[in-house]
């Protein structure tokens, strides 16, 4: 696969953590941690699925762009 990254695109290399030998950026786990959270906070709280997931799914989503933006500025 082949992609082209502009140099004032770029990810900080010391955003990046290493898991089984791939380097993961942090906003992607910090997006993934924080979907988790209000998947299983929404989740005891509600008892109802649809919310949870669709939640879960729009916080994970905006913690990714955000965090995204953030580091991209670093």
């Amino acid at each position: 696969m082949t992609t082209l990254d502009s140099p004032s695109r770029k990810v900080a290399r010391d955003s990046h953590i290493d898991l089984a030998g791939t380097a993961w950026p942090l906003y992607k786990l910090e997006a993934v941690a924080v979907g988790l959270v209000v998947l299983l906070v929404l989740f005891l709280v509600t008892a109802t699925a649809q919310t949870a997931v669709l939640s879960a799914a729009a916080a994970a989503t905006v913690v990714w762009w955000a965090r995204r933006a953030y580091y991209l500025r670093a």
